[in-house]
């Protein structure tokens, strides 16, 4: 007896979520469909003209805008950054240097620096 594979598929939201594109800003035919595993390989592999455009200028989710600022997405909110931002508003923000934008990349690099510490800490302690 052979048993058939079915096609593995994923809501519009998650495959955004793996493309790192904002949702509500891809076309209208993405959002409103399912996505193939073969489908995202495919759109990861050879990206269409508006994937990336969307990945050029955004608008981006969060975890994009967090990541290209160097703050956590935590760090976002407790600046105020609760909406996607474009490449253009991500790098005005970036010159402006706010004091919130300045204090949570900091505290960034110090979660960084403890991570490494553990890591090297642990490495040891398994030799």
């Amino acid at each position: 007896m052979k048993s058939h594979q079915s096609t593995q598929t994923m809501k519009p939201a998650t495959a955004a979520k793996k493309l790192g594109v904002y949702l509500p800003a891809t076309p209208a035919e993405f959002q409103e469909g399912v996505v193939s595993r073969a489908e995202l390989n495919e759109l990861q592999a050879n990206p269409p003209q508006w994937l990336q455009d969307l990945r050029r200028t955004g608008p981006h989710p969060r975890p994009v805008v967090a990541a290209r600022l160097g703050v956590s997405i935590a760090g976002l909110a407790r600046g105020g950054v609760t909406e996607p931002l474009t490449t253009e508003q991500i790098e005005a923000l970036r010159d402006e240097g706010p004091e919130w934008l300045e204090k949570e990349r900091a505290t960034q690099a110090e979660v960084r620096k403890e991570a490494a510490r553990i890591k090297e800490k642990k490495q040891d302690e398994e030799s």
